[in-house]
C-alpha cells in the first residue's frame, strides 16, 4: 500500500493527513494504517491535534462493529446476523410502520459527519423511497442558528465567507462563544499569527479558556446574554463615531431598526444584564471600531440558545455597521463544529432543504431536483419535523414510529437526553447505522456496521466552504458495508431499484447536477479537480469557474444585493435561575474528546487525557457549598440529575458551572440541558439552563 492523502474524520477544519501502511510486525487487530503529516494541505499545513493523530485507532477491529446485529424480541439481546437478514428486517420495519400509520411515521435521522454523498443519498432515500417529510440531522444542534442568520442577513449561508488564512491578516477579531484552542487546535495558529501581525483578539466567553487566555481583551458575560452584549457594542459604535455611513448607505438596508435596538442597550444597562464592566465594553468598542479591518466569528457559545438566530444577527450587525463585511480582510463567519457540518446541511438531509441548499417549499427548486431524480415534483413531501421535534415525539401518535439513524448518537448528544432515550425506546422500530456500538445503537432493533473514513472515498465541505476529498486507504473488514451500499440495499427492498448507486463518484456526479444553479452550486467540482487543487470553494457553477474563496465582495446574495440589519433586543434565557435552581449551567467540549464521544472514548490515549466527566465550579461557590476538589457532586436541573467530580477553578464565573458533554451514564451533561427551541432555527438551548449543585450523602460516593 502506498501512502494515501486524505483528511481527518473529526472537526470542520478537515485537516489534511497522510495515511501510511502500518509498520510490521503488528497485532492482527491493530489499525492497518498510521497517520502522518500532510504539509501541502493549506488549512493545517501538517499540524494535527491529538484526535487527528490517533484517528486510526478506531479502525481497529477491537474498537468497532464488524457484523450486523439484530434483536429477536423486545428486551432481548442483540445477536450477530447476516446482511440479508438485517436489511430485510429494516425494510420490513419501515414498510410495516408506513402501512399502519402513514408515510410520515417513518423517519430518518442523519449526521453532520456523513460525507456529502451520504447526506445527499440519505435525503433522496427519505423523500423518494419512504416518501416521508421527516428527515433531519444532528447538525440542527450545531450550525442551525448561524445558518439561519447567514441566510437572513446575507442571503446565503457558508460558515466562513473567506478562507481561514484571512483571519491572520485582519485588524481585529471578535471571537464569540468559541474555544478553538481546545475544539480545533490547528486553527489556533491563525489567531497567533493575527497577534504577531499586529492584530487584536477579543474573546467573549463566560469561562477563561485556553483561547481566552491569549486574548487582548476577554469579556465574560453571563451565559445567555450575548445578544445584549452585541447590541451594547453596536450602541457604542454609534455613540463613539465608528459607523461606516457610506457602507451602510451603499450596501445595506434596515439600519434604522438596528439603531433603535442598539440605543435601548446603553452601557450601564448592558453591564447590569451581562456582568461585563462598562470599561470593558468601551475597550472592546475601541479595539473593534478603530481597526481598519475586522471580523466577528461565532461558535456554539453564542448560537446554541433559544434566541441564537437573533444573537448571531446582532453580531453580524456589528460588522455591517462598521463596514467590516463584504470587503477583503473583513466579515462575519461561523466556526463550524462537525466534520461535514457545512456540506451536511447543503444537500438534503435537513427537514426543509433540497440539494444545493434549495428550499423544499420553492416550486422551481422542487421541479429541478425532481427532474434529476426522475420523479414527479408533486410526490416530494414538504418540510418535516426538526431534529429535536422528531425525537421529542418519537413513538407517539402523530410522531415518527420507526426511525433510521445514520451517524448520530442522540442518546448522548440531544438535549433532555433521558426523555429522548425514553422516546427512542417507545418506537415500534429503530435501526442504527454506525461504526461503533454507540449508546443509541444499543437501543436498536437492528444495528448496521458502517465503513469508516479511511475505508471509503467521499467529499466533505470544511468550515471555509472548501469541498475536499477523503480517499480510501484500506478496505473495510469483511462484514462491514458502506452507507451507500446500505441505502441501495434498503431502496431495492422497498421497491426502488434505480437511482441509488454505490460508487461515491457516481453519487457525487448526480449531486453536482442536483445542486446546479442552487445557492450551494457544486456543478463545476469533480474528484479530479479536488485532487489537483487541494479542494474547491463553492459556489462553482462550471468547470471553467475558479471557485469562490471569498463571498460578497461585489454584492450580497439577497435579491437587491444588500445585506439586512436586524432589530431584536435582549430577552432572558428560556429558563432563568430561581431559588431551587440558582446557578447557570453551560456545556462544551474538551480537547481530547469529540462530540458524543462514541469514537474518541474508544481511544486509549484520548481517554488517558480526558477519562471522564467533571463539573467546573468557582472556588467561592465550592467554599459556600462545602465542596472539595475531586468530590463527586450532583448537578440537578428540572429535567434530571448528573453526577461528576468537582473541578475547582477560577476560570469559571461564580454564578455558573460548566460540564463537558462527551459522556453517557451518570455524567451525561445533556440529561440536564433545556430543549427550548429557537423559533427560526429550531436550535435547542444547550448553552444555558438553571441548575443546583449539591454534595452527595456519604461524602461523595455516587
Amino acid at each position: 500500500m502506498t501512502p494515501t492523502d486524505t483528511h481527518c474524520p473529526y472537526c470542520a477544519l478537515q485537516c489534511g493527513m497522510r495515511l501510511h501502511p502500518a509498520a510490521a510486525p503488528r497485532d492482527p487487530g491493530a489499525p492497518p494504517v498510521e497517520v502522518g503529516e500532510r504539509p501541502d494541505f493549506p488549512v493545517n499545513h501538517g499540524a494535527l491535534c491529538g484526535k487527528g493523530r490517533t484517528a486510526a485507532a478506531v479502525l481497529s477491529r477491537a474498537a468497532r462493529l464488524t457484523a450486523p446485529l439484530v434483536r429477536d424480541r423486545a428486551g432481548g439481546s442483540l445477536r450477530e446476523a447476516s446482511w440479508d437478514e438485517a436489511l430485510d428486517r429494516v425494510a420490513d420495519g419501515l414498510r410495516r410502520t408506513a402501512a399502519r400509520h402513514g408515510a410520515a411515521a417513518a423517519g430518518v435521522f442523519g449526521g453532520g459527519g456523513l460525507t456529502n454523498e451520504k447526506a445527499y443519498l440519505l435525503g433522496k432515500f427519505a423523500r423518494v423511497v419512504l416518501r416521508t417529510p421527516n428527515i433531519d440531522y444532528n447538525g440542527r444542534f450545531c450550525m442551525s442558528s448561524a445558518a439561519a442568520a447567514h441566510r437572513a442577513a446575507f442571503g446565503l449561508d457558508r460558515g466562513l465567507p473567506f478562507p481561514l488564512e484571512d483571519v491572520a491578516g485582519t485588524g481585529c477579531v471578535l471571537l464569540a462563544g468559541a474555544n478553538p484552542a481546545e475544539t480545533m487546535p490547528p486553527a489556533l495558529r491563525y489567531f497567533t499569527r493575527l497577534r504577531e501581525n499586529g492584530g487584536r483578539l477579543i474573546v467573549v466567553d463566560p469561562r477563561r479558556t485556553r483561547t481566552a487566555a491569549q486574548a487582548d481583551l476577554h469579556l465574560r458575560p453571563l451565559p445567555g446574554t450575548d445578544l445584549a452584549l452585541a447590541r451594547g457594542l453596536l450602541h457604542l459604535m454609534i455613540t463613539e463615531g465608528y459607523l461606516d455611513e457610506e457602507f451602510i448607505a451603499a450596501r445595506t438596508t434596515g439600519f434604522a431598526g438596528a439603531r433603535a435596538a442598539a440605543m435601548a442597550h446603553w452601557p450601564e444597562r448592558v453591564e447590569q444584564i451581562t456582568g461585563v464592566p462598562v470599561t470593558q465594553l468601551h475597550a472592546a468598542a475601541r479595539l473593534f471600531g478603530a481597526a481598519a479591518t475586522g471580523m466577528v466569528l461565532t461558535a456554539r457559545g453564542s448560537e446554541q440558545h433559544s434566541k441564537g438566530t437573533d444573537t448571531v444577527r446582532a453580531w453580524i450587525d456589528l460588522c455591517l455597521a462598521t463596514g467590516k463585511a463584504g470587503r477583503p480582510g473583513s466579515g462575519y463567519g461561523c466556526l463550524t463544529g462537525q466534520g461535514n457540518g457545512q456540506g451536511g446541511r447543503e444537500h438534503g438531509q435537513k427537514a426543509d432543504q433540497l440539494p444545493g441548499y434549495r428550499s423544499l417549499t420553492d416550486p422551481a427548486a422542487r421541479a429541478h431536483v425532481a427532474g434529476v431524480w426522475g420523479v414527479d415534483p408533486a410526490t416530494l413531501p414538504g418540510p418535516g419535523l426538526s431534529a429535536y421535534e422528531m425525537l421529542d415525539t418519537a413513538g407517539t401518535p402523530g410522531g415518527v414510529r420507526a426511525l433510521l439513524v445514520m451517524g448520530s448518537n442522540p442518546v448522548v448528544s440531544a438535549p433532555r437526553a433521558a426523555h429522548v432515550t425514553r422516546r427512542l425506546r417507545a418506537l415500534d422500530f429503530l435501526a442504527v447505522g454506525d461504526v461503533v456500538l454507540s449508546e443509541t445503537a444499543e437501543l436498536a432493533d437492528v444495528v448496521l456496521p458502517a465503513a469508516q473514513w479511511a475505508e471509503e472515498t467521499g467529499t466533505t465541505t470544511n468550515l471555509e466552504g472548501r469541498v475536499i476529498l477523503r480517499q480510501a486507504a484500506v478496505e473495510p473488514p469483511p462484514g462491514v458495508r458502506t452507507d451507500l451500499q446500505v441505502l441501495a440495499g434498503l431502496a431495492a427492498r422497498l421497491g426502488t431499484t434505480d437511482g441509488f448507486p454505490t460508487a461515491p463518484e457516481a453519487v457525487f456526479d448526480e449531486l453536482r447536477r442536483a445542486s446546479a444553479g442552487g445557492p450551494a452550486d457544486y456543478a463545476g467540482i469533480d474528484y479530479a479537480r479536488i485532487r489537483a487543487e487541494a479542494g474547491v470553494f463553492w459556489p462553482c457553477p462550471g468547470p471553467d469557474h475558479p471557485g469562490t474563496p471569498r463571498l460578497f465582495l461585489d454584492r450580497f446574495a439577497t435579491p437587491d444585493g444588500r445585506a439586512r440589519f436586524s432589530t431584536a433586543g435582549h430577552r432572558p434565557e428560556a429558563e432563568p435561575p430561581d431559588a431551587r435552581h440558582p446557578l447557570h449551567l453551560t456545556t462544551g467540549r474538551v480537547t481530547a474528546q469529540y462530540q458524543s464521544g462514541a469514537q474518541t472514548r474508544r481511544v486509549t490515549e484520548l481517554n488517558a487525557a480526558a477519562p471522564g466527566p467533571f463539573v467546573e465550579l468557582h472556588p467561592h461557590l465550592a467554599e459556600r457549598l462545602g465542596i472539595t476538589e475531586g468530590e463527586v457532586v450532583a448537578v440537578t436541573s428540572r429535567r434530571g440529575r448528573a453526577l461528576a467530580p468537582a473541578r475547582i477553578t477560577t476560570t469559571i464565573r461564580p454564578d455558573t458551572v460548566f460540564m463537558p458533554f462527551h459522556w453517557a451514564g451518570d455524567g451525561r451533561a445533556n440529561t440536564l440541558t433545556n430543549p427550548a427551541l429557537d423559533p427560526v432555527s429550531k436550535m435547542p438551548e444547550f448553552k444555558v439552563c438553571a441548575v443546583r449543585v449539591e454534595k452527595l450523602p456519604g461524602g461523595g460516593a455516587p
